[in-house]
């Protein structure tokens, strides 16, 4: 019978457990196994690798697509959220390319054309003054009261809508430019006029020349900063019926790709269940059509209409503007030779004025004066030809007959003027003695044409107006739509969804 060993002894040795390696205290005071110990025990095994780093959550996300799409609901899952995403874009950028167009056909109307307009009147203006201040000069010491009213009308004009011009163009460097110059020279050709008028009231010759220096400032200096910010406002009229018009490609792109992922979506549902309809993708088609078909639509018709104002609103009006500056410029001219009386002349020794005369008429009116109608490449004749209906043609017309009388008129009192008979000749010019003068016949002219640009800036903003009027809500009623047709396909997937439950 064996006893277990007493308290406090030690084992015996087949009870004790040695290690299975020799080993070597630690300094913690543990035991370490030694490695390549005479035993033969192995070697100790390697310490446990680190936890791998945390994925990323882009990662995660794919690896939960892959695991969905390997199982029908999760592919309804997912076809449902592209859905529902294509016909939102859909919607919103119909509603930012829609209101984008909106606004620069608002532009058109009541920013660009109004500031291309005063540019031209402010030309206007200025020419109308320089051919005024030539008609008092003429009439003697004492001009009338009526010509000297004109005149000062002209220049108020001119400096009340280079004030409006300052305010309204938001800082456009090439009319901010004009305009300073504008402002600048315009004191200095007031002066120079008042100092011509002074000299004639003596009866001084050197009226004439101060005179002749004012038209040099008024035609080297004015007039091209004026010609300058038309052109620079007529530029950015331009460049806004071009962003009015553009074609919305974007929306209509994203509006296809949305109608044929729906379709295919419909036609998935139909093989794999056999049924004809789903209600909520059906919804989604109809909105989705609904709104591209407003959007072509809508923008066909917008883009008509501001083609309208443009070709026969804005076209129009700046063949006008310019007949009737032509007119302003010749009439100058006409005074400034009976004034200067062939004393400036050209390099080939013609009368400088009678020569810039005769080649405003024919930019005017065509060469041949007898004619009786303009060339369409005249600026009379492209004005008629842009007339779109009657009450624009008719005005026309009429200054294209005054334009004929006042030619003729003025050929006559030329032959007289070169047959030494000066003052009969500009009695036929600034007229006397109940006598028909080319002075009534210009004031036809500029009569007719400021009836006739009258017109067309009512027909201009009837057209444009139409054209914005088409797409009037589009933008709205795209993101409505666009909202619905995204509820539709959601409820149209969970409802396929719920036949898995």
């Amino acid at each position: 019978m064996t006893y277990p060993p007493p308290a406090g002894s030690a084992a015996p040795p087949e009870h004790r457990t040695a290690p299975a390696f020799p080993a070597q205290a630690g300094p913690d005071g543990t035991l370490v196994p030694q490695q390549g110990s005479p035993t033969g025990g192995s070697a100790a095994p390697p310490p446990p690798a680190a936890p791998p780093g945390r994925r990323s959550a882009f990662a995660e996300g794919v690896d939960r697509l892959r695991a969905a799409a390997t199982t029908e609901p999760g592919r309804l899952r997912i076809i449902g959220a592209v859905l529902a995403a294509l016909v939102v874009l859909f919607g919103a950028l119909t509603a930012w390319q829609v209101s984008d167009r909106s606004a620069a056909a608002d532009d058109v109307i009541n920013r660009s054309q109004p500031l291309s307009a005063d540019a031209a009147d402010i030309y206007r203006s200025l020419a109308g003054a320089n051919t005024t201040a030539a008609t008092g000069f003429l009439e003697g010491g004492q001009e009338p009261a009526k010509v000297r009213e004109r005149y000062d009308a002209d220049i108020q004009q001119a400096s009340k809508l280079l004030v409006k011009a300052a305010a309204n163009s938001q800082g456009a460097a090439e009319s901010q430019k004009q305009i300073e110059k504008l402002n600048q020279a315009l004191p200095v050709y007031t002066s120079l006029v008042e100092t011509a008028r002074a000299n004639n009231r003596q009866g001084l010759p050197l009226g004439g020349a101060y005179l002749r220096y004012a038209d040099e400032q008024m035609r080297e200096t004015l007039l091209p900063a004026a010609e300058q910010l038309y052109l620079s406002e007529t530029g950015q009229l331009e460049q806004d019926y071009s962003d009015a018009k553009s074609w919305p490609w974007a929306a209509l792109a994203s509006g296809l790709l949305a109608l044929g992922v729906l379709f295919w979506a419909q036609r998935r549902h139909y093989l794999r269940t056999n049924r004809v309809f789903n209600h909520g993708l059906l919804a989604a088609s109809a909105a989705t059509v609904i709104v591209l078909l407003w959007l072509t639509v809508g923008h066909t018709f917008a883009r008509s209409g501001l083609g309208d104002s443009d070709r026969h609103g804005a076209q129009s009006l700046h063949a006008l503007n310019e007949a009737r500056i032509n007119t302003l410029r010749a009439r100058a001219d006409e005074n400034l030779t009976y004034v200067n009386r062939g004393s400036v002349t050209t390099e080939d020794g013609l009368d400088k004025y009678e020569d810039s005369y005769l080649k405003g008429m024919t930019e005017l009116a065509g060469k041949n004066p007898e004619a009786e109608a303009a060339p369409k490449r005249s600026l009379l004749g492209r004005a008629l030809e842009l007339a779109d209906d009657d009450q624009g043609r008719e005005p026309v017309a009429e200054a294209m007959d005054n334009v004929r009388e006042w030619r003729k008129l003025h050929g006559e009192a030329q032959t007289k003027n070169v047959a030494g008979e000066y003052e009969d000749a500009k009695d036929m010019v600034i007229g006397g003695d109940g006598e028909k003068s080319t002075s009534e016949f210009f004031d036809q002219v500029d009569d007719s044409l400021r009836e006739a640009l009258e017109h067309e800036r009512g027909e201009f903003k009837s057209a444009a107006e139409d054209g914005r009027g088409a797409l009037a809500g589009l933008w709205i009623g795209a993101g409505v739509l666009a909202v619905l047709g995204a509820a539709g396909a959601v409820f149209g997937i969970g409802r396929r969804l719920s036949e898995y439950r």
